[in-house]
């Protein structure tokens, strides 16, 4: 079920949309299908068009001071961030960096006594380290006690996390916990929904944010596709089925406590 929840949103996002549509043309000897693919992916593929979609997912989010997050009984940051690679014994840093270093932010202004790191790994890769792992290891380098961290059971996808965060802090619907919860503005709103599923009490503390500073001008460049353009469109569509997917099927997916 997990392989087929990866799997089967290829084919509705760029490029899996515009291969399936040019295939459909050739077969039928439709030339429309072929040209509209091919629109798709150059549409898709405008850095201006990505920022647009991106920009839509992020929204209503913005960057909170932290002197203005309230305090709450624990930060849950959730995985995602981590390459492992030989040589780097606790991983490399993405793009999402700043879910971690959000984490260690609130944690050191007070915001909350215990800092929670989701344990992601996926079935099929047994031989790499649980993200969770490597992040405390981190933590503890920065200055974090021990004491302090608490890890997850493994988790392979948001509402894995949202459940092992619950059963890590002994959380119910007759025991909810409130949490800050440190993600990616694109990825908020789905965590969201999955956390307060799982009975928690959330303040967002969105980072990571994508979508282009509204401050920029907008040039020539932007309307040039190019590989940056096509990753902000699938990302943001991608978020958008997850979403629509999540809100269909919630009842199915989180049981009851």
């Amino acid at each position: 079920m997990l392989i087929l929840s990866k799997l089967l949103p290829l084919l509705v996002l760029p490029p899996g949309i515009c291969l399936l549509l040019a295939i459909a043309g050739v077969l039928l000897k439709r030339r429309v299908l072929v040209w509209s693919s091919i629109g798709l992916l150059w549409m898709l593929s405008l850095p201006v068009v990505g920022d647009a979609l991106m920009r839509s997912i992020e929204a209503p989010y913005h960057r909170i001071p932290i002197e203005r997050v309230q305090k709450a009984e624990a930060i849950v940051v959730l995985s995602g961030m981590v390459s492992q690679i030989d040589g780097a014994p606790l991983g490399e840093f993405g793009d999402a960096v700043d879910r971690f270093e959000g984490g260690i932010d609130l944690y050191k202004a007070g915001k909350a006594p215990l800092l929670v790191f989701t344990r992601g790994q996926m079935p099929w890769d047994t031989d790499s380290v649980p993200e969770g792992e490597l992040l405390a290891k981190r933590a503890r380098l920065r200055g974090v006690p021990s004491g302090r961290i608490r890890l997850t059971s493994k988790a392979a996808n948001t509402a894995g996390e949202a459940l092992a965060v619950a059963t890590a802090l002994g959380v119910s619907k007759t025991k909810p916990k409130r949490i800050i919860l440190v993600t990616s503005a694109f990825h908020m709103q789905r965590s969201l929904m999955l956390f307060k599923a799982a009975s928690f009490e959330v303040e967002p503390y969105p980072v990571d944010f994508q979508a282009t500073d509204l401050k920029r001008r907008t040039t020539l460049l932007d309307f040039i596709p190019n590989a940056d353009g096509m990753s902000a469109s699938s990302t943001a569509l991608r978020e958008m089925i997850g979403r629509a997917v999540y809100r269909f099927g919630m009842r199915f997916m989180m049981p009851t406590k």
